[in-house]
């Protein structure tokens, strides 16, 4: 997706709102609007917000992940479970 297609003047929006958010739902493609000539924001379908929000808390985990792996913060899988199962017995 090419997001050049999809830029319009906020005169544009405040004129075409309805229209916009119509659009924007239907197709699920961000508009950029600008404001003097210059990008000023991103309008997008709630849904591929909600999608986008998601998929960066996960890359997150996986970012902590990492640098927990590579701090030497980590823990065999084995001996994790082994700990489980103790605990588990235990109650």
């Amino acid at each position: 997706m090419r997001y050049s297609t999809q830029v319009r003047p906020i005169s544009y929006l405040k004129a075409h709102a309805a229209e916009i958010l119509s659009d924007i739902a239907e197709n699920r493609e961000p508009m950029v609007i600008t404001q003097n000539g210059e990008a000023k924001a991103v309008l997008q379908d709630v849904a591929s917000f909600e999608q986008a929000q998601e998929t960066l808390a996960l890359l997150k985990l996986l970012a902590l992940g990492t640098r927990d792996v590579e701090a030497g913060r980590t823990k065999p899988a084995r001996t994790v479970v082994e700990r489980l199962r103790a605990k588990a017995s235990d109650r």
